[in-house]
């Protein structure tokens, strides 16, 4: 026996956690929904882009600077000469050096033509060297290189370019729109933390509703129990009562059928109580299968809902989720109608720029790194494209009081809703005081109708009747306080509570 209870013990200490049973309270169930719901964690990065968004926008107010290089290859240079000057220039010591040489030829042909002239320059040796040596000289070669220098003067090595420029622009006006991009930004961001608020209102509704629809399951289940187990006790009594011929057949199977009714019933809440569990499962980010329960749902009366501050229409409005998302917008759409204004009017930059080359342009185009530093003013001043830019702004502006009427309709319903829903929370206290009467009077009405029953002064319909009337005055009680419950629920809703709680709210 010790062994078999010591193998008992072992087991249990290592059963795998998922086969044993979760108590869960309903914060527990709401805190693990928002850590495991995958809309909320696609709402939750769609902020942080808007984030960046509002960061992009914020930039626009610095100043741009960018580096820019560029490297060419040409296949020739460049030449500020055509081919026959440049050709001129090269042979100019030979063309020259022809003239010359013709020249000579001349004088020594006028010098032969006149005997007296050749007589003295013949009779002179000194005229005769001069002759000569201007005969002889030859200066071609040296003015051919003077004209191929100046030639290359005129030759620019295009043939490898190195550029690059660092510039840099501050925007000085430009409508308003940088500062009406940066408002549109903030108010983005702030719209997507709404979106994010409703989605996690959203989550925390379907926890609560879930969670209290287990807990009446689970009610409705054990009094299917107790209703059985009684109808179960009473058909075993008249069977021994119809034995001792104290009671008849007929109050036999009456019993039977109202047993079987209460066995499809408690099968029913079963099965009820399992796909509410699994659909709260689902909602917690839990396998389907996991065996959970409820930290309210073994109690024996339903708790009463919190009483929270009566809020008035102006919190109200600031705190609902749609309000707010659609106030956001229109004052985006808004903004938008800055931007489109924009468009109209000049825009002012100022800019600053150095740029360096290879072959420097600054020192005759020699092969070295030059620059230079410029700066200066840009305008921009539209004057006509084609009515363009109004059209975007009246479209703005319609655009805007569009989500102004739809602003004025949200606040209608939500007057109307949140009044309903506290009428009704009204109506549901008063069905929770009638049916906890009625259960007090049908419970006294079972008591003795039972006693009765077994002391045989009473009929079996007539204890049937008492039992299935306590069957409906106990369910009914259930209903009532699920339905407060569930008018909680809504009234938060409405009120915009849930959102107030929201995680990212003061990020």
């Amino acid at each position: 026996m010790r062994k078999q209870i010591l193998l008992i013990a072992l087991s249990l200490a290592f059963m795998p956690a998922s086969l044993t049973a979760q108590t869960l309270t309903l914060e527990e169930c709401r805190q693990m929904a928002i850590e495991s719901n995958r809309d909320l964690e696609q709402a939750r990065a769609k902020v942080e882009m808007a984030g960046y968004d509002r960061k992009i926008a914020l930039a626009n107010y610095f100043p741009k600077v960018s580096a820019t290089g560029a490297y060419i290859h040409n296949s020739r240079d460049l030449s500020l000469l055509s081919k026959d000057m440049s050709n001129n220039l090269q042979n100019a010591g030979t063309t020259i050096q022809g003239i010359k040489d013709q020249k000579m030829q001349e004088l020594m042909q006028l010098i032969q033509s006149k005997p007296e002239i050749a007589q003295q320059i013949m009779s002179n040796p000194d005229i005769q060297q001069f002759i000569a040596g201007l005969q002889q000289m030859d200066y071609s070669a040296a003015i051919n290189q003077i004209g191929s220098s100046v030639n290359d003067l005129f030759t620019i090595d295009i043939k490898n370019i190195a550029a690059g420029v660092i510039s840099a622009q501050q925007p000085v006006f430009v409508g308003g729109k940088i500062i009406a991009a940066n408002r549109i930004a903030k108010l983005a961001e702030e719209l997507s933390r709404t979106q994010y608020d409703q989605k996690y209102e959203e989550i925390l509704v379907e926890v609560d509703q879930a969670y209290w629809q287990i807990v009446s399951v689970a009610n409705k289940k054990e009094l299917a129990e107790s209703y059985a187990d009684l109808l179960h006790k009473m058909e075993n009594d008249v069977a021994v009562a119809v034995k001792e011929g104290v009671a008849t057949e007929s109050d036999a199977l009456q019993i039977k059928v109202k047993a079987n009714e209460a066995d499809m019933l408690l099968t029913k809440a079963n099965n009820g109580l399992t796909l509410a569990k699994m659909l709260l499962c689902k909602e917690i980010g839990l396998p389907l299968d996991s065996d959970i329960t409820l930290a309210d749902e073994t109690l024996s009366d339903i708790p009463l809902p919190e009483m929270l501050e009566e809020k008035n229409l102006d919190d109200i409005y600031a705190d609902r989720a749609e309000t707010k998302s659609l106030e956001l917008a229109s004052q985006i759409y808004e903004g938008k109608v800055d931007v489109a204004r924009a468009d109209m009017m000049p825009q002012i930059a100022l800019t600053a720029n150095y740029i360096v080359t290879n072959p420097n342009l600054y020192h005759g185009f020699s092969h070295k790194f030059g620059g230079m530093v410029s700066a200066g003013v840009m305008v921009n001043i539209p004057i006509f494209h084609g009515f363009e830019a109004i059209q975007k702004t009246r479209k703005a502006k319609t655009e805007a009081s569009l989500y102004r009427l739809q602003l004025d309709d949200a606040k209608d319903l939500i007057n109307l809703q949140v009044t309903q829903l506290r009428k009704q929370r009204e109506e549901a206290y008063e069905h929770l005081r009638m049916a906890e009467s009625n259960l007090e009077n049908a419970e006294e009405n079972m008591r003795v109708a039972t006693i009765g029953f077994e002391e045989g002064v009473i009929e079996a319909n007539t204890a049937l009747a008492a039992q299935t009337a306590w069957l409906q005055a106990h369910s009914e009680y259930i209903d009532a306080g699920i339905e407060l419950q569930m008018n909680a629920v809504n009234l938060r809703k409405a009120e915009g509570c849930y959102s107030n709680g929201s995680s990212l709210q003061n990020d």
